[in-house]
Formats: structure tokens, sequence, C-alpha cells
């Protein structure tokens, strides 16, 4: 599985550690940056480009992305077609394997600032070792994300 990574100043510092974590559990990460700490940086920059990735991949790919809150970020990625983005900034980790399980999140955005670096690694592991299962009403929801259309065409 590809995994990219993306952050700005705020999430830097957990960026690098979960890069580590990752690679030492045979992943292959691809880093889109930031590459090096500077509070100037704007994380759509990076964000972008990681998403884009995703949104452009076969199934299987996967970003994580941080900032400070993770809200910003998930804004961003959630603009890319294929992209849907979940935000994990503390509190329940089962939130996350419902993001896996109920809405098939291919990028996970976290709240450096909220998470400290066993709870991101924690709630990492668990999204990225949940499946989407074959359950037609959740299958059913994803594709209408992935297809947006003006509401005018849905039938409710």
């Amino acid at each position: 599985m590809k995994i990219y990574l993306a952050t700005d100043h705020a999430g830097f510092e957990l960026k690098e550690k979960v890069k580590k974590w990752l690679k030492k559990r045979g992943y292959a990460v691809h880093d889109e940056g930031a590459f090096e700490l500077n509070e100037q940086d704007d994380y759509p920059d990076f964000v972008r480009i990681a998403a884009r990735q995703v949104g452009g991949q076969p199934e299987g790919s996967r970003a994580i992305i941080f900032g400070g809150t993770g809200q910003g970020e998930a804004m961003v990625a959630n603009r890319e077609p294929g992209v849907r983005a979940a935000v994990y900034y503390g509190g329940q980790p089962e939130v996350i394997v419902l993001s896996r399980q109920h809405n098939d999140a291919n990028v996970l955005a976290i709240g450096a600032r909220f998470v400290n670096e066993s709870e991101a690694l924690e709630v990492i592991e668990q999204w990225l070792h949940t499946d989407f299962p074959p359950v037609a009403r959740h299958q059913r929801r994803v594709a209408k994300i992935d297809n947006l259309v003006p509401e005018a065409e849905h039938e409710f």
C-alpha cells in the first residue's frame, strides 16, 4: 500500500515521527512536504499534492495529512475527486474505524495540536487495518460521494 504524507508547520514534527514508524513497518511512504519546519508555510500547498495522488490512484493508496486541527487540511483534500478525508483530533478512535467501514475514507487528517504521538500511531494503525466491507448501503453512499451531481438529479 502506498501512503502519501503531507503537513504544514503545525504537524511537521508528528509527520516525521509517523513517517519513520510507517517505513519501519514496510509501507511505501511518499512524503509530499513540508520538508522543513517553516512557520510561514501554508498547508494547501502540500495537502493538495498528497490528495491528488490518492484521488488519482487505483484503490489501495491512502494519505495521512497533518495540521493544527486537521480541519482545513481535510477541506482541501476533500476538494479533490475520489478523496474521502476523515478528521481525527482526539476522542474515540472508533470514529476512525467507522470512517473506513462506512465511508471508505482514503485520507486521514490528524490534528497535531490535539493528538500526541502514541494516540496518532494507535489511530493510524487501526485506520490502516480496517477494511471497507461489501455492505450495499455503504457502497451506495460512497458511490454517491464520488459521483456528486447537483441535488436536483438525485431521487430522494
